[in-house]
């Protein structure tokens, strides 16, 4: 087949390089615009789908707008038989849906219609599904909506990060977009039911602050599933403490001491030796195995609680 590659992160990599493996003709690769970054924006950052594009001696667009007239007719000279996108970053305009004969094929990391959005695989986690998976899929209008040609599922590991599982579901993808274009013609597209949809919104910063009133099994997801941004942080002496890893536990019988509040989400029931544990919603408790200090490197609990002047009683947050 003809055809037009369109992706921009490492996860959209193993499906180009699928597509190439299985002999099709790649005539164009579209990107997102290179980004520059730094304090004094000095350097610039290429997506990895155009350094893995140029690697391979590809032709790479980086249009800066879809919706004008220069892009829809670009698109449409390639004379595509489909076109591949896999996590792209933007919204196709109608008709570039039309313009490859086929129509446009979406590899999406989730078992559709459940978590139609941009981040899919970090709200699987955080809600605390057993499983998800992968879908193709031809686009239409309304976002992750179109009909679903292929799907294949996987169990969510429970001690799995979002980058963990992403990779993991990269080169499902791959394996099934490899699927879904050798049989393209054999497949029945099935519409989707539009009320069993799920949303996964983009996510921001705020969604990484660690609410303490929460279970500690939830605010355990977070940490898991908010990787690698925005992060689950809380504060410690007014500064940004990002955790990397925890344990859940339910509290059955606390040593309080004399810290009377010692219960109350958010307060430090241990901090000594190698044990960092605060105190969560619904008599839980959260064991802090890895975090990072603002300003600093990324440590155990135990080396944090060697250089934190911070004691039991005292709160986070």
């Amino acid at each position: 087949m003809r055809i037009v590659f369109m992706g921009t992160p490492e996860s959209a990599v193993p499906s180009l390089r699928r597509c190439l493996d299985d002999g099709h003709e790649v005539v164009a690769v579209w990107t997102q615009p290179d980004r520059v970054s730094g304090r004094g924006q000095e350097s610039v950052k290429e997506p990895p789908v155009k350094q893995f594009a140029l690697d391979h001696e590809l032709e790479v667009e980086q249009p800066k707008k879809l919706r004008v007239e220069q892009a829809r007719d670009l698109l449409a000279s390639y004379e595509a038989d489909v076109a591949v996108v896999v996590g792209y970053g933007r919204i196709l305009p109608a008709e570039f849906l039309r313009a490859p004969r086929l129509g446009c094929i979406n590899v999406h990391f989730s078992l559709l219609p459940k978590y139609r959005g941009a981040a899919p695989v970090n709200w699987a986690i955080v809600n605390g599904e057993k499983k998800t998976g992968v879908t193709t899929m031809f686009i239409e209008e309304e976002l992750d909506s179109g009909p679903i040609l292929l799907q294949r599922e996987t169990e969510i590991g429970a001690e799995e990060t979002a980058p963990q599982l992403m990779a993991r579901l990269a080169v499902m993808g791959a394996e099934l977009l490899s699927e879904t274009l050798a049989q393209l013609n054999a497949i029945t597209p099935q519409a989707q039911r539009d009320e069993e949809a799920t949303l996964a919104p983009l996510l921001k910063k705020e969604d990484g602050l660690i609410d303490w009133s929460m279970d500690a099994f939830a605010i355990e997801r977070r940490v898991r599933g908010l990787q690698s941004w925005p992060n689950a942080y809380t504060f410690c002496e007014s500064r940004r403490l990002i955790v990397w890893r925890a344990s859940a536990e339910n509290i059955e019988r606390i040593s309080d001491g004399d810290q009377p509040n010692a219960r109350l989400p958010g307060t430090i029931i241990t901090a000594s030796g190698s044990d960092l544990v605060l105190a969560c919603g619904r008599e839980t408790a959260l064991h802090l195995l890895d975090v990072q200090p603002e300003g600093a490197r990324r440590m155990t609990g135990p080396q944090f609680l060697n250089g934190a002047r911070i004691q039991a009683g005292e709160t986070m947050g």
